[in-house]
């Protein structure tokens, strides 16, 4: 019974050692969303929904949002203070992408 405990306690220490280690600096969710907006934004290019100057500043925002991402990562621990604000921009830029492509201008 001592030895399941001790292996137990072993195995859970070597499982958060590891998994501590890799989720500091990977951002999957940062990046899954970064691609869903990247679909929205060529959608709305495909469909007519953006004009080439809202393009360009929903590119934009995509491009400072991938900045603060390397950024985050470049001392090799991303923080949650950074976490936080990689998922605040990501918000804005949403909201953003949904506005320009629902608002009354259409590309010609």
């Amino acid at each position: 019974m001592k030895k399941n405990f001790i292996a137990a306690g072993l195995v859970l220490a070597f499982v958060s050692i590891t998994s501590a280690g890799f989720t500091q600096t990977k951002t999957p969710v940062v990046k899954e969303r970064q691609e869903n907006q990247q679909k929205r934004i060529a959608e709305g290019v495909k469909d007519g929904e953006l004009t080439a100057k809202e393009t360009r500043n929903l590119e934009g925002r995509e491009v400072k949002i991938q900045h603060d991402k390397r950024e985050a990562k470049a001392d090799g621990v991303v923080t949650n203070r950074e976490r936080a604000k990689l998922h605040r921009e990501q918000n804005r830029s949403s909201r953003a992408i949904y506005r320009q492509k629902h608002d009354a201008q259409v590309r010609h």
